[in-house]
């Protein structure tokens, strides 16, 4: 990226934040449902789960950041989608602005919004018992799987805004990932699965993302885990950036 381009992406992502900070409401929004499942579990279902003697708001916490990521990218998708359909964007093409800083300041900015929703999530699974004797750099490398989740989901959401037709489509895309975590190792062993729903659950991306995110919280060896997280960050972030571009060139015509 130039620094002509750089510039660009600073400003538009300077545009994008002031939007959130005028309606907070969207990050607490998107922290609400994560944290009412974390509740759920832990206070009413936790004690059915055998967890191998962990406690059970510490093996269920990784899923529950995986869902809140999942949740607040649909406000990426809408504030794109809103920006399309409301003619910023064209008003943007007509200036000298490179049209790389238009998509990279709303994901920028969901990078940011959804940091500050995770943070709360772990918060407030403090306050009901989440405790980590984990390194400085394990929770570094918590927080770059978290990051690197995000990022590309949020490029999955970008298309979601340049191709909905309507601004409940546009959101709507994020309900299948924000069910993936349950059926994972997120909320139970996978091996108390049936067969083919067990099959599912250690092949899907979001596995590999749970396990080695608690595998460090927990101070447990995370083995090739955490490669095969990062491995689907990468494929779901190229496939998904391409697609994206394609069609935000594509609407410019």
């Amino acid at each position: 990226m130039t620094a002509y381009a750089l510039s660009d992406t600073v400003v538009l992502t300077g545009r994008s934040l002031r939007h959130i900070l005028r309606s907070p409401d969207t990050i607490v929004t998107t922290a609400i449902m994560p944290v009412a499942i974390m509740l759920l579990f832990v206070f009413v279902l936790g004690g059915a789960v055998d967890t191998g003697g962990t406690a059970y708001v510490d093996f269920l916490l990784p899923g529950i950041l995986l869902i809140t990521v999942a949740s607040g990218i649909a406000y990426a998708a809408y504030r794109v989608f809103l920006d399309v359909r409301g003619g910023i964007v064209d008003r943007l093409r007509s200036m000298p602005i490179a049209p790389a800083g238009v998509l990279w300041g709303h994901v920028l900015t969901s990078l940011l919004a959804n940091a500050v929703s995770l943070a709360v999530v772990i918060g407030v699974a403090l306050l009901v018992g989440f405790r980590s004797g984990a390194s400085v750099g394990a929770w570094l490398g918590v927080v770059g799987i978290l990051m690197a989740y995000t990022l590309a989901l949020t490029w999955v959401a970008v298309i979601a805004g340049l191709a909905a037709k309507t601004i409940d489509g546009a959101s709507a895309f994020s309900y299948p990932l924000i069910f993936l975590p349950f059926v994972s190792s997120a909320f139970a062993p996978t091996d108390t699965m049936p067969g083919p729903v067990r099959w599912f659950a250690e092949n899907q991306p979001v596995t590999s993302l749970v396990d080695a995110i608690r595998a460090l919280l927990t101070q447990q060896p995370v083995g090739a885990s955490v490669w095969i997280a990062l491995a689907w960050c990468a494929g779901i972030l190229a496939v998904a950036w391409v697609v994206a571009v394609a069609l935000f060139r594509r609407s410019a015509r």
